[in-house]
């Protein structure tokens, strides 16, 4: 999209191309003025000249500059011209998590838990200052060269109580990531991202998430409607207890903070590490303490972690088979710095939610020292209505959006706009990636410039 040398605002000289992702790309500059590098996150042309993208934009940057925290990358400048708008923040120098996990594969529980614990700070600062992230995931952690967490992207970002650009029903976040209020239409909180950290932790852990699937609709469906995997045996039970607690159905059943979940992290990490470097006992009764410590921090999370059952109910289709429990991460060079944006995940139009054979329950009491999420026959759900995720249309043709309105057994309600000199959608409602019923109306708004576009 940009060259190399191009200099924005009189000020930032694009060096080198860092990332690209739905939204635009992110460059490492130099900022021309105090002789330092910098990242500059580039909104694409089409979207910077789109109210609402714009909107956002802007929001992200008033969002960041609110915080200051080590553990959330700075915010340095934001520039707008007629047909670029960009965002100047803190270059971090090393990788983000989504490249450590890749690249390494499952980590050590307790550097996984020395992470959990920094990156749960992090989003305490945020939530502190009312603010909601809404898509913390791998690609938004970096780590510093010296091992420190530095949180990132705030594109998507909700001011709690005061947002006014999200439409009622609707859902942003990465599928793998979302908690089950996010895809369900519930209200969101600091709760929202203390799920999202529960699933990073187990990616972390295991190596892969908990939850895929062949779209992004069915991976969400399964935050909402299955219990994860258990972890692998080789892990601490206190370890299990912590995450398996932030993956609660029920907000109220997480951890009561982000905090909350860091100083657990933080404590279960300690243990780790004394215990990893105690020295070999002499006789059978030195290992005792050691014992005692586990069985006192075991005890301490598991009495955190007794709750209610929740029952889930399962998608037809195999409801009685084991679901994936996850695909292994695939190799990518995710740099330290990333582009992300709203979702347009391609839909296919037999995903439909039926009612199952029958639904689980999901109970997350210790066993064995660690948590287990078991399933067990209860009543018959009531039926649930299929379901559809709406696409992206931000430049589609208006044969292509009614074309595929049908195939996915939507209504389109086109509205025209005498604006530009192409008949192409400029707005919709709701956005790409919301899940709506079947037979539900999508708003569009298409550019032409006498206010009529034939449908060819």
């Amino acid at each position: 999209m940009l060259d190399r040398g191009l200099t924005l605002g009189g000020r930032y000289t694009l060096v080198t191309l860092i990332a690209r992702g739905g939204m635009g790309e992110v460059w490492l500059a130099d900022d021309m003025v105090l002789d330092r590098r910098v990242a500059v996150k580039i909104l694409l042309p089409n979207l910077a000249t789109d109210p609402g993208f714009a909107a956002r934009f802007r929001a992200e940057a008033r969002a960041m500059a609110a915080l200051s925290d080590p553990g959330i990358v700075e915010i340095y400048d934001y520039g707008q011209t007629d047909s670029l708008a960009y965002l100047v923040m803190q270059f971090v120098e090393g990788e983000s998590l989504l490249s450590l996990v890749d690249r390494v594969g499952p980590l050590e529980p307790s550097r996984a838990m020395r992470i959990l614990a920094q990156a749960a700070d992090a989003i305490h600062v945020a939530h502190k200052q009312g603010i909601v992230h809404r898509d913390v995931k791998p690609a938004n952690l970096l780590l510093r060269l010296d091992g420190r967490l530095a949180l990132t992207d705030f594109g998507i970002a909700r001011i709690i109580a005061a947002d006014r650009l999200t439409a009622a029903g609707e859902f942003f976040g990465t599928a793998s990531y979302l908690a089950p209020e996010q895809v369900t239409g519930a209200e969101i909180g600091p709760a929202t991202d203390v799920y999202a950290l529960g699933i990073v932790a187990y990616e972390m852990l295991a190596g892969r998430k908990p939850f895929a699937g062949d779209n992004p609709l069915e991976v969400a469906l399964q935050h909402v409607n299955e219990a994860p995997p258990e972890l692998p045996a080789s892990i601490p039970g206190p370890v299990r207890a912590i995450v398996m607690r932030a993956l609660a159905k029920d907000p109220a059943q997480r951890w009561p903070s982000a905090a909350a979940l860091a100083h657990a992290a933080a404590t279960a990490r300690r243990e780790l590490t004394a215990t990893a470097t105690l020295p070999r006992p002499v006789a059978a009764h030195a290992a005792a303490p050691r014992r005692r410590r586990w069985a006192v921090l075991a005890g301490a999370v598991a009495a955190l972690v007794l709750v209610p059952v929740a029952i889930f109910v399962f998608a037809d289709g195999g409801a009685d088979d084991a679901r994936p429990q996850g695909a292994a991460a695939s190799p990518s060079a995710s740099p330290a710095v990333a582009a992300s944006g709203v979702p347009t995940p391609s839909v296919s139009p037999s995903v439909r939610v039926t009612p199952s054979r029958r639904a689980p329950s999901a109970s997350a009491a210790p066993s064995g020292g660690g948590p287990s999420a078991t399933a067990s026959p209860t009543a018959e759900p009531s039926p649930l209505p299929a379901k559809r995720m709406v696409p992206g249309m931000y430049g589609w043709r208006e044969v292509e959006v009614r074309a595929e309105m049908k195939r996915l057994e939507l209504v389109a309600r086109i509205e025209y706009r005498s604006t530009f000199d192409k008949c192409y959608v400029i707005d919709q409602s709701p956005p790409g990636g919301t899940v709506v019923p079947a037979g539900s109306t999508v708003d569009v708004v298409i550019a032409t410039a006498t206010g009529i576009c034939i449908v060819v």
